[in-house]
C-alpha cells in the first residue's frame, strides 16, 4: 500500500481479504465499512444504501441483505481501492 490514510491492522487485513484470489465470501459489511470510513468517506443516504468516495471515486453501494459482500461489491471495492492506491503490494 502506498502512502495514504493510516489504516489499522484490522484495515489491512479488510484490504488482503478483498485482494485475495479466490475471491472470499467471507468478508463481512461491517469490517468493509470501517476500513472505508478509515481511507476516504462513507455515509449512508437511506435504507442500506452507503455513499462511498475513495480519492476521486465515488459510488453507491448497497449493504448487503447478509453480513457478507457479494462478488460483484469486491470487484467494484478492488477497483477503488486500487485506484486511491491503497493495494496490497
Amino acid at each position: 500500500m502506498t502512502d495514504g490514510p493510516k489504516l489499522d491492522s484490522h484495515h489491512r487485513k479488510t484490504v488482503e481479504k478483498l485482494f485475495a484470489h479466490p475471491t472470499s465470501h467471507n468478508i463481512q459489511w461491517h469490517d468493509v465499512l470501517s476500513l472505508l470510513q478509515a481511507a476516504g468517506e462513507a455515509e449512508e443516504v437511506h435504507d442500506g444504501r452507503f455513499k462511498v468516495t475513495l480519492g476521486a471515486e465515488t459510488q453507491t453501494f448497497d449493504a448487503p441483505k447478509s453480513n457478507d459482500l457479494d462478488t460483484q461489491q469486491v470487484v467494484d471495492l478492488r477497483r477503488m481501492l486500487t485506484n486511491a492506491g491503497l493495494a496490497p503490494a
